[in-house]
């Protein structure tokens, strides 16, 4: 018999059945909400961006991120199909091809506002960081995990080496931003691992002495630093533009595609795509974006943590805290809370590597909190009396 919400038997044992029933759902559909908003807020914003850089399509980046947006769907529902093995193999793999383009990039690279993180592969433009994110947290969960349970494992080692490589690279470029994003996963990886609290204080130690040395080494570090500690002295256009336009924005909005930021923003599409959402569709929208967010973090670290087995525990849980992260920096910035830096808001701003990445970040998260035999230690009371009724 079908059920009556959702339409799928429940004795149904097929693949897809079988996906729908152990899939966390609150967190796919608010991943697909977030790409739906991001594909109208596209719509919205792309003609002003073609117009600005000469293009004669209006809607060329809104069909582009449509296409984005299916690709991402895709990848999300394959990937989290994947079992934990699965999992590990490609992220593997992942890292590995992350890293060979990486080092690429330092001789063949795209370079953009005096960086070099991009790569041309058959006309698409790519950015090989985006991806090397969600494969360094699962591959150092595995290793963290492993050497809790195999003696003289060198877990703990090999995950800071795969996190030096890609920190040297990531500087090389430089890309500080990312640095920081991926070394705050990493570091809330290793705290959930159960490292002594010694350990978390030393590390904590070395990342502000990195920061230092970032700001005295890469001098727009110092830049942006100085502009939000002394945003008098500084060119803070963009920042206080968008900031003002959430706060134009008002409750309902100015309605859609009657922003004016999208028009005086170069990086409006991407950058600072929340403040075009509050502008033209109003403090609902910028309330409901974050609120998804929140939700997908929240009850996805929820399950995360509920996990039995120490490898799934620790890959989810970094993996959503990636996640978070990356979407708190854009906010942040947007909200003038924290100095300016070029990161992507997941599902929402233009660009196939950032939801491609996200995609696969998700799709990980997805299929290692799955519901399947002994992955859960504690049960909720809802788990047990589902258990009862034979729901798989």
């Amino acid at each position: 018999m079908a059920d009556p919400v959702h339409g799928v038997a429940r004795t149904d044992r097929s693949w897809l059945a079988n996906w729908w029933w152990t899939i966390d759902r609150p967190i796919a559909f608010s991943a697909f909400g977030l790409i739906a908003i991001g594909v109208l807020l596209s719509l919205s914003s792309s003609p002003a961006a073609a117009y600005r850089i000469g293009l004669s399509e209006p809607f060329y980046f809104f069909s582009r991120q449509s296409v984005f947006a299916g690709l991402g769907l895709v990848v999300m529902f394959v990937v989290s199909n994947l079992n934990p093995r699965g999992v590990r193999r490609l992220a593997a793999l992942m890292y590995l091809g992350s890293l060979l383009l990486m080092v690429a990039i330092l001789f063949m690279g795209h370079e953009a506002k005096g960086a070099a993180r991009w790569i041309s592969v058959a006309g698409f433009t790519l950015q090989p960081s985006e991806f090397m994110k969600p494969a360094l947290i699962i591959l150092a969960a595995w290793m963290f995990a492993e050497s809790n349970t195999v003696d003289r494992f060198p877990g703990i080692p090999v995950a800071f080496g795969l996190y030096g490589l890609a920190v040297v690279l990531l500087l090389l470029q430089p890309d500080f931003g990312q640095t920081v994003l991926i070394t705050a996963s990493f570091g809330a990886t290793f705290f959930l691992a159960g490292v002594p609290i010694l350990w978390i204080a030393v590390l904590g130690v070395l990342a502000m002495a990195g920061a230092w040395g970032a700001y005295l080494i890469f001098p727009h570090v110092a830049d942006r630093v100085e502009m939000f500690i002394n945003p008098e002295n500084a060119d803070t256009y963009q920042i206080d533009r968008a900031f003002h336009a959430i706060a134009e924005g008002g409750f309902w909005g100015t309605g859609p595609g009657e922003g004016r930021v999208k028009h005086l923003l170069p990086d409006a599409h991407t950058d600072f795509i929340y403040a075009v959402a509050a502008e033209e569709f109003g403090v609902l929208m910028g309330i409901l974006l974050i609120a998804l967010f929140a939700l997908i973090t929240a009850r996805g670290l929820w399950r995360s943590l509920r996990l039995g087995r120490h490898f799934e525990q620790l890959a989810a849980s970094g993996l959503f805290i990636l996640f978070a992260f990356q979407a708190f920096i854009n906010l942040a910035v947007n909200l003038r809370l924290v100095p300016p830096k070029g990161m992507t808001l997941p599902f929402i701003s233009y660009g196939g590597s950032s939801m491609l990445a996200m995609a696969f970040t998700l799709g990980f998260a997805l299929a290692l909190t799955r519901r399947r035999p002994g992955a859960f230690e504690v049960k909720t009371p809802f788990e047990v009396k589902a258990a009862q009724k034979g729901t798989p």
